[in-house]
């Protein structure tokens, strides 16, 4: 018997990614942030091909098993880079991804499973004139975009994936064998990438990064996000690791929408959970008296844009304070 099985990342640039003088063409409209991704992929092909995300790399593997036994496995798939949309007055131009050559691990079989990695990227062909912090101290080819994933088959017809590594820049989505959005990278360090990430510092010159990973929010959550971020730009925060951004007790009614990093959530001196980007959180205080129920302190650096609990329907602010209840889910 023949069990075929996949796991996809995409990789986009999401709003206030970048820094500096470097985002200024986004801002003159030379070129552009993405907007999330859908929740579900039905047309990778269609994303590719309209420059909505900048790459995806596939992973999709097969096992034989044969009387409950793996007798041979495989890898098929691949890296699909996309196109980068620049516009200058009234011409439109699309530049292809410069691709580079897919990395894949030796499988590695474990009893009644076998492990599969590999490692998918590029760069654009546009020049990015910039210094570096190694020799020889300037580049001027743009840096290097990657993401390295993991798939395990077992013999049961299971599996299982993660985004074992990753360029530190852009965000980068995870989707399992269905389609269906499973995980994100939950931290984006634009200067770090731009000053490092060439030569022997990427995958093919034997440096990964090791990827932070966060669980999905809800699709509440990522509704409210759209539209929270697609009308007028809210006041957006900075926390440096271990700062806190709320604390338990205090007033306040402000929500807030994570668009990078990691936030831990504790409740009575006990971590309850870790939040990723486009985690809304924040609404219960606007609904139970205007006290916070919860300590929100920042993992890693963090960016979180502070919006007010009067620009959200009560109807949404209730159910999304319904699924957010930690403290009633603790054994």
């Amino acid at each position: 018997m023949r069990i075929e099985k996949s796991v996809t990342s995409v990789t986009w640039i999401p709003s206030e990614a970048i820094k500096g003088m470097t985002k200024m063409p986004f801002e003159a409209g030379v070129t552009h942030y993405d907007d999330p991704p859908p929740d579900v992929i039905e047309d990778l092909d269609g994303l590719i091909e309209s420059g909505a995300i900048r790459f995806a790399n596939v992973l999709r593997a097969w096992i034989e098993v044969n009387d409950g036994r793996i007798t041979a496995y495989g890898y098929s798939g691949g890296g699909r880079l996309g196109v980068t949309n620049f516009s200058v007055g009234s011409r439109h131009m699309l530049f292809p991804t410069i691709a580079f050559p897919d990395m894949r691990a030796e499988p590695e079989v474990d009893g009644l499973r076998v492990r599969f990695t590999q490692t998918a990227g590029g760069r654009t062909p546009l020049p990015a004139p910039r210094h570096v912090n190694r020799p020889p101290f300037v580049q001027i080819v743009s840096p290097v975009a990657w993401t390295t994933l993991d798939l395990t088959i077992d013999a049961d017809g299971s599996s299982e994936q993660t985004l074992s590594g990753a360029s530190t820049f852009p965000r980068h989505w995870v989707y399992d064998d269905a389609g269906k959005l499973t995980a994100k990278s939950g931290l984006i360090d634009f200067k770090k990438w731009y000053r490092n990430a060439f030569g022997e510092h990427t995958p093919w010159g034997d440096e990964d990064s090791p990827a932070i990973v966060t669980e999905v929010e809800s699709a509440l959550e990522r509704e409210l996000s759209r539209t929270l971020m697609g009308g007028r730009k809210p006041k957006v925060k900075s926390l440096t690791e271990g700062k806190k951004l709320v604390e338990q007790g205090q007033p306040g009614t402000d929500m807030f929408l994570l668009l990078d990093g990691v936030l831990r959530v504790d409740v009575d001196g006990e971590s309850l959970a870790e939040l990723g980007p486009g985690a809304i959180i924040g609404e219960r205080a606007a609904l139970e008296g205007g006290t916070r129920t919860s300590t929100l302190t920042a993992v890693t650096p963090c960016k979180v844009a502070v919006v007010s609990a009067e620009e959200v329907d009560r109807d949404a602010l209730a159910q999304l304070a319904e699924g957010h209840r930690r403290e009633d889910q603790r054994s």
